[in-house]
């Protein structure tokens, strides 16, 4: 999330304000920065407080389990029973997944995704249920006790958030977004942030 200033010739700089997950809307509803673009999922009931531009990425929740599991838990219907311990981030679509699709299991919510990855590399719990690209990067981060099941949970367009009132700057976000598309710039983004870095991390084990 960041405070756009804008400069003169169009140029831009970013303030970037640190937030607290389940802070994040009422704080850029007060005005304590301008825009949410930290990796939020389109979802009907957050679209009531605040709008959306067009999606930038599509994700689905996925599973990181330990690897002495990989044979055991094929799917999240395999971690749906009692005695099972599933984590995630608290107040994300993680959260309220394993909620929905795990509703017997033992849920651990967390305020950073790093603390509920952990426990399932550190073998406390059995499941970690978060986006696609962060499972990715704990199952390389990880790779020595851990293992990602990718077929996603759910479908879950990303998307950047404002306040309401500002079509303009909506506008601009979304032409932004188009000419990023069009020009290559978002091609090279993903690689970088989707591939190159991911590999980076498995390397570094």
């Amino acid at each position: 999330m960041g405070k756009a200033i804008f400069g003169k010739g169009g140029e831009k700089k970013v303030e970037l304000v640190n937030t607290a997950w389940e802070g994040i809307i009422p704080a850029l509803m007060t005005h304590k920065f301008d825009i949410i673009m930290s990796g939020m999922t389109l979802l009907q009931s957050r679209n009531l407080k605040v709008n959306f531009c067009e999606p930038y990425y599509y994700i689905g929740q996925c599973l990181l389990i330990q690897k002495k599991d990989k044979d055991k838990y094929k799917s999240y219907k395999d971690l749906n029973k009692k005695g099972v311990v599933v984590t995630s981030k608290l107040g994300t679509t993680g959260s309220f997944t394993a909620e929905r699709l795990m509703p017997k299991a033992e849920y651990r919510f967390f305020k950073t995704e790093a603390e509920a990855a952990l426990q399932v590399a550190n073998g406390i719990a059995d499941a970690f249920v978060y986006d696609e690209p962060q499972v990715r990067v704990n199952a390389a981060k990880y790779k020595e006790t851990t293992v990602g099941l990718f077929e996603p949970l759910t479908y879950e367009p990303l998307a950047w958030a404002i306040r309401k009132g500002d079509p303009d700057f909506l506008n601009f976000l979304n032409n932004f977004l188009k000419q990023m598309r069009g020009d290559g710039r978002w091609d090279q983004i993903q690689k970088k942030w989707f591939v190159d870095y991911i590999e980076e991390m498995a390397k570094k084990q």
